[in-house]
């Protein structure tokens, strides 16, 4: 995944998803905490799988329950987006939660009225003790990316997929560098 383009709320959030990933002794004293990020705590969000093939909202954040106008509690996140983008979306979330690595979705919201507004969601798999990713459960963390004010307090009902960023899954082992002089 290049990191060099994304909000800086998804770069911690998924260097804080590594780090707890690798295990609890990886934390260090100087990692982020809570409460130097209290925009990207309410915004967060855990979706679990359903049955049906649906995501449902476990948890939403009340700075994203604000913006979509609405208590997402039990409801489907895939009913967010519409059409051949909830296809795409469906498929994404799956390669994630197969994969067991972060994804990101940058689009745009719209509200009823037309206005839009670009967005960037990350979903990333939730870990069960023992260090196993097979989870059906998902991370996720919705924010805009600037011109908020435009939608003028209106809820956000539909969304479009700009881009997909795959989840990264090359293995990173020893990096080495062979050096050679002709002396």
């Amino acid at each position: 995944m290049q990191d060099r383009s994304i909000h800086p709320n998804t770069r911690i959030l998924i260097d804080a998803w590594r780090r707890m990933s690798r295990g609890p002794d990886s934390n260090a004293v100087d990692d982020p905490r809570v409460a130097e990020h209290p925009d990207l705590i309410t915004q967060l969000f855990v979706v679990q799988h359903s049955n049906d093939n649906g995501w449902q909202f476990r948890t939403a954040g009340q700075g994203l329950s604000d913006l979509l106008g609405r208590d997402l509690t039990n409801h489907d996140f895939l009913e967010l987006w519409s059409g051949p983008d909830r296809f795409m979306m469906t498929h994404f979330m799956e390669a994630i939660r197969y994969d067991g690595a972060p994804g990101i979705v940058r689009g745009r919201g719209e509200t009823l009225a037309g206005q839009r507004v670009e967005v960037e969601i990350t979903l990333m798999p939730l870990v069960r003790p023992g260090g196993q990713t097979d989870t059906p459960r998902l991370l996720g963390l919705y924010q805009t990316l600037g011109g908020e004010p435009m939608l003028k307090g209106r809820p956000i009902w539909r969304h479009r997929i700009s881009m997909l960023v795959p989840p990264d899954t090359r293995i990173e082992g020893p990096q080495l560098r062979l050096v050679a002089t002709n002396a």
